[in-house]
């Protein structure tokens, strides 16, 4: 990714997390965190990946009030980031920060049954 388009998804990805915060806070929905931008390099479609705490019920919900929400999302930022065309917005459950709880959680049950004493006592 470029300089340019790297500053762009960061602006973007900002912005968007402000307009969540005033416009789409419902305790219903979750806390909903923009966890990254990417930009494509034409900077045409920004695919926004979002983390939400909660079920899976609440992220489908998420998931739902944000593809709803789309133009009006994109409108804000247009207003507030300067480029020629406003960048398609297109939404990704960020399942990331649950898988490294799952690892984390393999992790330490490992070393708990490592820690275990063994009955091979003879």
């Amino acid at each position: 990714m470029s300089i340019r388009t790297e500053r762009v998804a960061s602006v973007i990805k900002e912005r968007i997390g402000e307009i969540l915060i005033h416009d789409y806070s419902d305790p219903s929905n979750g806390f909903i965190t923009v966890t990254d931008v990417k930009m494509t390099p034409d900077l045409k479609i920004a695919k926004v990946y979002f983390s939400v705490f909660g079920n899976e019920i609440v992220q489908s919900k998420a998931m739902k009030m944000l593809e709803g929400g789309k133009q009006h999302i994109r409108g804000m930022v247009a207003s507030s980031v300067r480029l020629k065309f406003a960048p398609a917005l297109q939404f990704f459950l960020d399942h990331t920060l649950e898988e490294a709880d799952r690892i984390n959680r393999l992790i330490n049950k490992i070393h708990e049954n490592d820690n275990k004493p063994s009955d091979d006592s003879e």
